[in-house]
């Protein structure tokens, strides 16, 4: 970075500096399991000398992490797409089922920020609908962080949930249904061309929260990708720059998202096999009543504790698709 001429070319050097950056983050990785594993082997050398029972407690402590973080790692190089370490766009839209499957979205939502949390990742709100009794109509999200987009590739699908109504008078057991879409950002630096002529643009008055500046002012923002129908909008900002550069960052990475089905279906096309997973199938079912049990179809992982699974443990569903697809 310190050569000559290197930040001549901003678009260039920012793509090495991220390149960089990411690198390192997964070297300090693997230097932490390696430091872990060293203090692990004192331990059990000063365990085998002057047997403790302390220190047998600690070291079984230190080996159980030592194997969460090497499980961890192992997961982790499996992500070898082409856009496996970028960040994701993760879209929440409620099925049929009004304020039932609107809060359930809204569920959803709280789960997949949780479990980003607990990665250290960041979540920044694209574009937020609100239902207008409870939940919401519609979310987009952007996740940042190493991998992100490599893990919850797997939440891509319909999820569907069984409980008592809280909305449901007569306390009826309910099912509803919400669809999960994840798609990796695309960053300036890749090779897309969008035509300016190809694009719409209109500007609305946002709607929800937001103050009297959000209701007064055309600051939201729709796309529509004339050639593709592709529509894409963003409200949660203030100003319309601002919502602008967000829609435009969804709708980069759909086109990519299309191109890169479309290059799918061709060579399962050429293979004459059909794909496994596709847009609109239920992935995994949250059951709430009678009984308690999330269960994932495409793996048959299951957990009992559902309220632990809708506070972000969803990691043993990711991991085990991850190891299927491999």
């Amino acid at each position: 970075m310190s050569a000559p001429g290197f930040w001549d070319d901003q678009q260039s050097a920012q793509a090495v500096v991220k390149e960089i950056s990411t690198l390192k983050r997964s070297i300090e990785q693997w230097e932490a399991v390696y430091r872990a594993y060293e203090d692990a082997q004192a331990l059990y050398e000063l365990v085998s000398e002057e047997p403790d029972e302390a220190l047998e407690e600690e070291l079984e402590g230190t080996l159980a992490k030592l194997e969460r973080d090497v499980d961890r790692l192992e997961l982790a190089s499996l992500l070898n797409g082409e856009y496996d370490s970028s960040n994701a766009i993760l879209s929440i839209h409620p099925g049929a089922g009004g304020t039932e499957s609107q809060d359930w979205a809204e569920m959803l939502l709280r789960m997949y920020t949780r479990w980003a949390d607990s990665r250290g990742y960041d979540v920044e709100v694209l574009d937020y609908q609100p239902g207008e009794e409870a939940g919401i109509k519609s979310v987009t999200i952007l996740v940042s962080g190493l991998n992100a987009y490599g893990y919850l590739k797997a939440e891509k699908g319909v999820h569907r949930l069984v409980r008592i109504s809280p909305f449901d008078a007569s306390g009826r057991r309910h099912t509803s249904f919400t669809s999960v879409d994840v798609m990796p950002e695309i960053s300036d630096d890749v090779d897309l061309e969008i035509k300016p002529e190809d694009l719409r643009i209109d500007t609305y008055r946002a709607s929800g929260a937001g103050g009297q500046h959000v209701n007064k002012t055309e600051s939201a923002v729709r796309i529509t990708h004339i050639p593709t129908g592709i529509v894409v909008q963003c409200q949660s900002e203030r100003s319309q720059h601002s919502n602008r550069d967000a829609a435009m960052k969804i709708l980069r990475s759909r086109l990519m998202e299309r191109q890169l089905r479309e290059r799918q279906a061709k060579l399962e096309e050429l293979k004459g096999e059909q794909g496994e997973i596709a847009w609109g199938n239920q992935i995994r079912s949250y059951v709430f009543c009678p009984y308690t049990l999330v269960k994932d179809h495409r793996t048959n992982v299951e957990i009992g504790n559902v309220q632990a699974v809708m506070d972000g443990m969803i990691d043993p569903f990711i991991e085990a698709y991850l190891k299927v697809k491999r």
